[in-house]
């Protein structure tokens, strides 16, 4: 999910209706991409031939399956590097890593369930598997693990028509960062006690909304000192922001949620984009600069922690989990801490990850599905989670003392309880699943978003005008995504 943010992302800014999730669509390779008819008499093709197929396995031959990925040749070598760890480690399977470009991953993929020819297995963004579920073309993976097993957090989990069709293999959540030595110069220049300022790092000590807009204000500056509470507060001179909201639009779900709304109905049966509770979330966001002045304006979606925290001119910021490996741990130059997220109504953060999946056209679903939960180990991409890059999926590593000690004993994360408290108990307790586990279509809807809310950031319409003006484009996405 690389956004460089992380590698199950990666492939979002590249999905469009037009080329993997439509039944319409035309590739170079294979001519018409595939249909739902297609589709489904080559899974029937699979099933009737899957028993015989992988009765192979008793000849004494491995019997031999494909995972294919878009990593560049240092990657897929790592990758492929970990299969032959699997494939020497027993005598039923062997697994072969297939490289596609990440440019062509789509269009090939499109090509190959064309053709017949998907893989067994393969790395997915996550907006385009309940499309492929929905063609026939994804497994039920419902068995992969029994009972007694460690599993895969719930919210980690993709169900298309409540079944299971892929599980992330690395998990991710939102959480408010800070710079701590921004924060302590803040204070010492205003007098402020450092505790009464330092977002929590736990859920049950949340700051609600009001309380931290009343924060960021505190912590905001102008060039004469003042800050955003004082009368003589200049807001066309601030020299630091208290805060700033990253405002991709998958980002900002997490506070339509928290505020009891969302972009669609718990069940993904409809589109609530413009329900009272979402449309107010959303304002709220917009109001940290045009009102409370204690947020830099918004010219881009990617304000990330490293434009934001990184300028040395905000204090507190929203973004994802992963920048512990990709920005903060390595390459920060100062002192750094993290919390909750504030909330509206309830306590809520949103966790996403890069699903693998095991295609229904596959002759060996069981082989599949014991390589991928081998690969799911946490061992297997210990480097990423060491890092700071992954978090784990397993419901153990949030629940067993012994593997959350080993997980987050890091000099490269900040004070031990702080993350417990703040990610891994954060992300267990509190996490929803981002949309595009239960909703089709997201790609689209979010980049549409991304146009209408780009009027709202500039101050030229509330977030209610913009989303009513834009209402009937946005269900007409979601309606062609979602048939009822």
């Amino acid at each position: 999910m690389k956004k460089k943010q992380v590698l199950s992302t990666i492939l979002v800014a590249v999905l469009t209706s037009s080329i993997l999730l439509s039944g319409c669509a035309k590739s170079s390779d294979a001519g018409e991409a595939v249909t739902e008819e297609a589709a489904s008499e080559e899974v029937a093709t699979a099933d009737a031939e899957a028993t015989e197929e992988s009765s192979d396995s008793g000849s004494g031959e491995k019997v031999k399956i494909t995972y294919a990925q878009w990593g560049n040749e240092t990657e897929t070598v790592a990758t492929q590097k970990i299969a032959d760890k699997f494939n020497s480690e027993q005598d039923k399977i062997e697994v072969e890593v297939v490289k596609i470009d990440h440019d062509t991953y789509v269009t090939k993929l499109n090509a190959m369930a064309t053709a017949g020819e998907l893989p067994d297995t393969a790395i997915m963004s996550e907006a385009g598997v309940l499309k492929f579920a929905e063609n026939g073309l994804l497994a039920d993976i419902s068995g992969m693990y029994g009972e007694g097993d460690a599993k895969p957090l719930d919210s980690l989990t993709f169900k298309y028509e409540g079944t299971p069709v892929a599980y992330s293999a690395a998990n991710e959540i939102l959480n408010l960062w800070y710079n701590n030595d921004l924060l302590k110069e803040v204070c010492d220049k205003q007098g402020l006690d450092i505790n009464e300022v330092t977002p929590p790092a736990s859920a049950d000590q949340a700051w609600d909304w009001d309380n931290f807009v009343k924060v960021a204000q505190t912590l905001t500056l102008d060039m004469n000192g003042k800050n955003a509470l004082d009368p003589a507060f200049d807001p066309e001179n601030i020299d630091v922001y208290g805060c700033t909201v990253n405002t991709l639009p998958w980002q900002l779900e997490a506070w339509a949620l928290s505020n009891g709304g969302g972009y669609y109905s718990q069940d993904g049966t409809q589109c609530t984009i413009d329900s009272e509770a979402t449309v107010d979330a959303l304002q709220k966001i917009a109001d940290l600069s045009d009102v409370y002045h204690c947020a830099p304006p918004v010219t881009s979606a990617a304000n990330a922690l490293e434009s934001s925290l990184g300028s040395k001119k905000v204090v507190m910021a929203t973004d994802g989990q992963w920048n512990v490996g990709t920005f903060l741990g390595p390459n920060a130059d100062f002192e750094y801490g993290v919390g909750v997220l504030p909330y509206m109504k309830n306590p809520v953060t949103i966790c996403t990850g890069g699903p693998n999946v095991v295609f229904a056209t596959t002759e060996h679903p069981a082989e599949a599905m014991e390589w991928l939960k081998w690969y799911y180990q946490e061992e297997n991409s210990w480097a990423l989670i060491e890092a700071g890059t992954w978090m784990p999926i397993l419901d153990s590593w949030y629940t067993e003392a012994d593997k959350t000690d080993k997980w987050i004993s890091n000099p490269n994360f900040p004070e031990k309880e702080m993350y417990k408290s703040a990610v891994v108990d954060y992300a267990k307790n509190n996490a929803s699943s981002a949309a595009w586990y239960y909703v089709n279509g997201t790609e689209e809807f979010n980049a549409t978003l991304d146009t209408v809310f780009s009027n709202v950031w500039a101050g030229e319409q509330t977030m209610k005008e913009a989303i009513a003006e834009n209402k009937e484009e946005l269900q007409s996405i979601f309606d062609e995504s979602n048939p009822q």
